[in-house]
C-alpha cells in the first residue's frame, strides 16, 4: 500500500475511535479489515495501528468491533516478527508509553519482589542482561553468601569475573532464577532480602512472545464479547461486566460534575476471596511490568484486602491495602486499578490520614482520550466512601512538578476544571488571573512556565462537611522532620534509642498491657510514640481518649487497615495533634 494511502487509512481509524452512532461499528470493522491486509512498512505506523486497536477494544461501538480488534491483537506478534525480520528498528517502542507489545522483549532493573514474581510467572524466560550489567561494590559483600571461596577473588582482585562465578554455581538453572532462589533461602527478614538484592542493581531481560502478559493481550474477555464466557462468576477478578457498547459520544471532562458524582450513593464493593485477590494482584503486576512502572502498592498489595466496584459503562475498579508488615508508619495506603470493558486503563494510589487523602491517578497514554474525567470521578467516589475521606489532595508531581509530561498535557487544568483549588493563596490568585485571560480570549493558552509555577504545591477538593483549608499546610513529611530534629537534639541521632525510650514513655499512658502485643503491634507503638512525644498535653488526655489511642495503634498492625483509618477519624484530639505537628 502506498505510504499516503496507509497514512490516510490510519488517520481515518484514529478519528473513527471517537465517532459513535448508527453505522459507525460497521465503518470501523471495514477499516480494520482493510488495514489487516496491509504490510506495515515501519515501526511508527504499526504502533499507531496497535494503539488504535487497544482503544477500540476498550471503547467499542459494537460487538463486531470487539471481535475484530481481539482477533487482530491476538495475532499482532506476527506483524512485529515481520518487521524484526526486515531489520526494522523497534527502539522507539521501548518507552513508558509504548513498551510491552507482543513479539518484543523487555529489560529493566526490577526490585526483589517484582523480580521474584516475574521469575515465578515466566519460568525459564528471564535472564540477566550481562551486556548492560555494571558491577559495583555490593557484589563483593552479597554474592559470597551464595558461592564458596568467592572472597578469595572478590575481596582482593579488581577484575572478578562475576558472570563466570555465577554460571559455575548455577548448574542447569538460569542465572536469574538461581540467584533469586538463593535470596529466598536467606534466613533474614523480607525487607533485608530486598535491600541486599536491590543493591546489586541487576538488569533482567525477558522475551514477551505472544503471552497474555503483553500490553497487546492483557485484557479480559467479557461474557458477550465473543460468546466465550457462558457462566460468568461475578466474584472472580477476571470477571468483566457485560460489555458496554458506545452508541453516543464519550463523556467529556466538561460534562463531569465532581460534586454530583461524589454525592451519589456509595458504590457496592464486592470482597474477593484470597485466591481471587491473588489473581487481581497478578493482573496488576502484569499491567505495570510491561509499562516499566512499579508502585509500592502494586508490588506489595495484600490479596486478602481486595475489593471491586462495578460503577457502570463497563468500568470496574479494584482497590486494596498493604499487608501489616509492609504498611506506612502513620498513613493508610490504598492502591488500585481500573478495567474498562476488561482493558486496564489506569492505576491508582491513595494515602490517607484521618479524613484527608492524597491521590495519584495515572491513565495510560493509549486511553487518555477516553472518558478520563468521568472515570476519575468514579475512582474518587470509590476511594472517598472506602476511606471516609472529606478532603482530597493532589500532590505536585501529578500537576507537573518535575513532570514534563504533565506540563505538556496541561494536567493542572484537568484538576482545576473539576473543582480543585490551590492550597497557596499566591497560586490561587495566579489561577484566577489565568482564568480571566481565558474568559476574555478562548484561544489563550497558559504557558509552560506558568504551568510549572501552578504545579509547585498541592491542590485540594473539599466534600461537604470538610473543614476548608484545614489541611492546606499539612504534610506527614513535616511530622517526620520534627521527629528527626528531636532525635538529633535529645538522642544523639540514635534512632533505636529514641524509638525504645519514646515507646516506654507512651505505653503506661495507654493503660494497656503492651507486653502481650505482637512484634508488628510494638513497631506500630514505636512509630506513634516518636510522633506523640511532640504532643505537650498528652498526659491530660482522658482515659477514653487514651484507650482509643491504644486501639488505633494496634489497628495499624491489624488485618484491615481501613479499620485503623476509621478509628483514627473518630479520635478528634489525636487528629488535631497530628495536624498541628504536620503543619
Amino acid at each position: 500500500m502506498p505510504a499516503k494511502s496507509l497514512e490516510r487509512q490510519l488517520s481515518e481509524l484514529e478519528q473513527a475511535r471517537y465517532r459513535f452512532g448508527p453505522g459507525e461499528a460497521g465503518r470501523v470493522v471495514r477499516l480494520l479489515s482493510s488495514l489487516a491486509a496491509v504490510r506495515f512498512p515501519d515501526a511508527p505506523s504499526l504502533m499507531r495501528f496497535h494503539e488504535a486497536l487497544l482503544f477500540l477494544r476498550a471503547f467499542p461501538q459494537g460487538a463486531t468491533v470487539v471481535r475484530k480488534s481481539e482477533k487482530l491483537l491476538n495475532t499482532f506478534w506476527k506483524r512485529v516478527a515481520k518487521l524484526r525480520a526486515r531489520g526494522e528498528d523497534l527502539s522507539s517502542w521501548d518507552t513508558f508509553e509504548f513498551a510491552g507489545v507482543a513479539g518484543t522483549s523487555m529489560e529493566d532493573t526490577l526490585s526483589f519482589d517484582v523480580a521474584r514474581w516475574l521469575i515465578r510467572r515466566m519460568p525459564g524466560k528471564v535472564e540477566i542482561a550481562w551486556d548492560n550489567y555494571e558491577p559495583g561494590r555490593a557484589e563483593g559483600t552479597t554474592w559470597p553468601r551464595f558461592m564458596p571461596l568467592l572472597e578469595d577473588d572478590a575481596f582482593v582482585e579488581a577484575d572478578t569475573p562475576w558472570r563466570q562465578w555465577l554460571e559455575a554455581a548455577q548448574g542447569k538453572q538460569g542465572s536469574a532464577e538461581w540467584l533469586i532462589r538463593r535470596f529466598e533461602e536467606l534466613a533474614i527478614p523480607e525487607r533485608d532480602k530486598a535491600e541486599f538484592y536491590d543493591s546489586l542493581r541487576l538488569p533482567l531481560r525477558w522475551d514477551l512472545g505472544n503471552s497474555r502478559v503483553t500490553r497487546t493481550r492483557n485484557w479480559k474477555t467479557g461474557p458477550d464479547a465473543a460468546s466465550r464466557v457462558s457462566t460468568p462468576d461475578f466474584n472472580r477478578p477476571n470477571f468483566v461486566p457485560k460489555i458496554f457498547y458506545h452508541d453516543k459520544p464519550l463523556i467529556s471532562r466538561s460534562e463531569v460534575s465532581l460534586a454530583e458524582e461524589l454525592g451519589k450513593k456509595p458504590p457496592a464493593f464486592i470482597k474477593l476471596s484470597r485466591k481471587d485477590g491473588e489473581g487481581a494482584m497478578d493482573a496488576i503486576r502484569e499491567v505495570m511490568l510491561v509499562r516499566y512502572r512499579e508502585l509500592y502498592g502494586t508490588t506489595l498489595g495484600d490479596p486478602v484486602s481486595v475489593v471491586r466496584a462495578d460503577v457502570g459503562r463497563g468500568v470496574s475498579i479494584h482497590l486494596w491495602n498493604l499487608p501489616p508488615e509492609r504498611r506506612l508508619p502513620l498513613r493508610a495506603y490504598v492502591a488500585g486499578f481500573t478495567w474498562k470493558n476488561g482493558v486496564p486503563v489506569n492505576y491508582i494510589e491513595a494515602i490517607g490520614l484521618c479524613k484527608w487523602m492524597e491521590v495519584g491517578f495515572n491513565t495510560f497514554y493509549t486511553f487518555r482520550g477516553g472518558e478520563t474525567g468521568w472515570i476519575y470521578a468514579q475512582v474518587l467516589r470509590c476511594l472517598c466512601h472506602l476511606m471516609g475521606t472529606t478532603c482530597v489532595s493532589v500532590y505536585p508531581y501529578q500537576l507537573g512538578h518535575d513532570n514534563e509530561e504533565a506540563i505538556e498535557s496541561g494536567a493542572f487544568w484537568f484538576y482545576r476544571k473539576l473543582g480543585f483549588r490551590p492550597g497557596s493563596p499566591e497560586l490561587l490568585r495566579l489561577v484566577q488571573s489565568e482564568e480571566r485571560k481565558i474568559a476574555a480570549n478562548p484561544k489563550y493558552r497558559t504557558s509552560a512556565r506558568t504551568l510549572r509555577r501552578l504545579a509547585a504545591s498541592h491542590v485540594f477538593y473539599e466534600l461537604p462537611g470538610s473543614e476548608v483549608e484545614a489541611w492546606d499546610r499539612f504534610s506527614t513529611r513535616n511530622i517526620g522532620l520534627h521527629v528527626n530534629s528531636r532525635m538529633a537534639r535529645d538522642f544523639g541521632g540514635n534512632a533505636r534509642r529514641m524509638r525504645t525510650e519514646c515507646s516506654r514513655a507512651l505505653a503506661p499512658k495507654l493503660g494497656a498491657n503492651t507486653s502481650s502485643w505482637t512484634a508488628i503491634e510494638k513497631t506500630s507503638l514505636e512509630n506513634f510514640a516518636t510522633a506523640l512525644a511532640l504532643v505537650p498535653d498528652l498526659a491530660s488526655w482522658t482515659r477514653d481518649e487514651k484507650a482509643l489511642l491504644a486501639r488505633i495503634i494496634r489497628a495499624k498492625a491489624g488485618r484491615d487497615e481501613m479499620q485503623y483509618l476509621h478509628l483514627l477519624q473518630g479520635h478528634h484530639r489525636l487528629r488535631d495533634a497530628l495536624l498541628t505537628i504536620g503543619s
